[in-house]
Parts: structure tokens; C-alpha cells; sequence
């Protein structure tokens, strides 16, 4: 049997109090509308005043709730600053990466620009030059001193040619190919240059020690002239090497050896130039005098 549509609370004295206090809420909150609506009409201050109360009271509250959605929002926003900067982390890390490596680039981009200049006035300055070659490999652990530059016969280089630097001299060639060649480095133990001294001319002969170095015999027996930071370059003495050109620097001076530096070091040289060998003329002094103008200015080793 269906339930009445009119159905009672029955006796149920909680569900008969709940209904009462509901209408009779329901009419209080009626009243109250019609209170403050007679108030606001017939006496407005007091119904400002009114207000305000109402305002003291829910003001704590309304403070307590925007700090507890400050609360939330502001913990949202750091966790997700947390998880962003992270983010953001990794991205500088690359950029800074990538800088890196473009500053890289630039100076071995400047560098290279600078030993072009400076072999581009190298090669104005020698009229005997033969070609401009990279060094694209040298010895560094052996006991023989080898260079390799790619330039061969097919740009006239031969066998015997002095090759030089910038820096001074490098070696004279020994082996070539159609494209590629190799050189004797002046700190092989079987290359000999005959040098002299640029401070007085004294002559001398630099023969390699097989070890980077150079070892400085002077022709006079018994005597030492060599100082400390003395500059060296070729006399041109027996040909091959054009005289002039800076060898090396005195790095030590015994009294069994002195020993010397070369100036042009082929693991930082990029370019180099291959001469023609030189022919002394017949007439030439086996040893000349100073050369009038200064060679490139070196510092002397601490």
C-alpha cells in the first residue's frame, strides 16, 4: 500500500522538534529581514551603527579564512616554484653551457686570426718564400724531433728547405710527399744550425738534445760566452738557413753545457713557411757581424 502524499512526521518527537525549530528559525530570520529593513528606513544611524557591530564581529573570521587561502595558495605556489625552478635550473645550466663553448670558439678564433696576421707579414717580409703549410702534427715523447705540415712537391716544397715561423725556426724539410712533408726539428739530436749570439756575435752551433731542447757549443774551446736570456738566431754559415732568423733562448748555462730553448715551439704553432735553402755567396765571411736591427723582443725565462 502507497505511503499518503500528506505524510506526518508521526510520533517522532525529534522529527516534530526538528520541524518546529525550523519554521520557527525560518520566521525569525523573517522577522529580522523586516527589522532591519524597518531600521534602515525610520533610523538610519542606528542602523550604520548596526552595521558596524556586525562588521567587529565578522571581521576576525573574514581574516581567519583569507589566511587560510593565503595559506593554501601561497604552498600551491611554492611547491610549483619548486618543480619550475628546477626547470629553469636546467635551462641556465645549458645556456651557460652553450656560452661556454661559442667563448671557447671565439678565442680559438682570435688566436687563429692572430698567427694568420702575423704569418701574413711573416710571408710579406720573406721574398724566398716557397708556401704557407698548417703543422698539423709533432712529436712530442720521441727521441727524434718530427714535424709534419700539409704542403708537398706539388707546392715546390723539397728536401732541405728551412722551415720557419713567426717565432723564429722550426727545422728544414726531409721528407715530401705530393701533399704533405716532413721536418727535422731544430731539437732533433741530427739537426746542427750554425748559429751566433745577437748580443756580440759570437758564433756557435745548436744541436737538439732530443728532448725539446737545445745544446749550445761555442767554436772558441774553453770559453763559455753564453748568459742566461742570450737570444741566438741563424749566421748562415755553410747555407741552408738564411741568416737571422731567431733560433733560440738560454735557459741554463754549466760549465759542461749550456743548454737552450727554441723559440718556435711546433705544438703551439698552427702555420708555418717554407723558404727556399739559402746559398751563401762566395765571398761571405764565415761569421757576420751583428745584425743592425733588434730581433723580436723575448723574455728571459725566471
Amino acid at each position: 500500500m502507497a505511503p499518503p502524499k500528506t505524510r506526518r512526521p508521526g510520533f517522532s518527537r525529534r522529527a516534530q522538534y526538528g520541524l518546529f525549530f525550523g519554521y520557527v528559525v525560518a520566521v525569525g530570520g523573517v522577522l529580522l529581514a523586516l527589522l532591519l529593513l524597518f531600521l534602515a528606513v525610520s533610523d538610519r544611524l542606528g542602523f550604520t551603527g548596526l552595521r558596524g557591530a556586525a562588521l567587529d564581529l565578522t571581521a576576525p573570521v573574514s581574516a581567519g579564512g583569507r589566511s587560510a587561502v593565503r595559506f593554501v595558495t601561497g604552498g600551491g605556489e611554492l611547491v610549483t616554484g619548486y618543480f619550475g625552478a628546477a626547470a629553469r635550473n636546467r635551462e641556465l645550466t645549458r645556456q651557460l653551457s652553450a656560452i661556454q663553448h661559442r667563448l671557447i670558439e671565439a678565442r680559438a678564433i682570435e688566436l687563429e686570426n692572430r698567427q694568420l696576421k702575423r704569418m701574413l707579414k711573416l710571408n710579406s717580409a720573406a721574398t724566398d718564400a716557397i708556401t704557407t703549410a698548417r703543422v698539423v702534427s709533432s712529436s712530442f715523447d720521441s727521441s727524434r724531433r718530427l714535424a709534419t705540415i700539409d704542403a708537398g712537391r706539388r707546392k715546390g716544397v723539397e728536401v732541405g728547405q728551412p722551415v720557419r715561423a713567426p717565432e723564429g725556426l722550426i727545422g728544414r724539410i726531409i721528407e715530401t710527399g705530393l701533399f704533405a712533408s716532413r721536418v727535422l726539428l731544430v731539437t732533433d739530436g741530427a739537426n746542427n744550425v750554425p748559429v751566433r749570439l745577437v748580443r756580440d756575435g759570437t758564433p756557435a752551433l745548436a744541436t737538439g738534445r732530443g728532448d725539446g731542447t737545445i745544446e749550445l757549443k761555442p767554436l772558441e774551446v774553453g770559453k763559455n760566452p753564453f748568459k742566461r736570456g742570450d737570444i741566438l738566431v741563424t749566421s748562415g754559415v755553410g747555407g741552408i738557413y738564411p741568416p737571422g732568423v731567431p733560433v733560440a733562448i738560454v735557459v741554463s748555462v754549466n760549465r759542461d753545457d749550456t743548454v737552450a730553448r727554441p723559440l718556435a715551439d711546433p705544438s703551439r704553432i698552427d702555420f708555418a713557411i717554407v723558404q727556399n735553402i739559402y746559398e751563401p755567396a762566395a765571398n761571405q765571411p764565415l761569421v757576420t757581424a751583428p745584425a743592425q736591427a733588434p730581433p723580436p723582443a723575448v723574455e728571459a725565462p725566471q
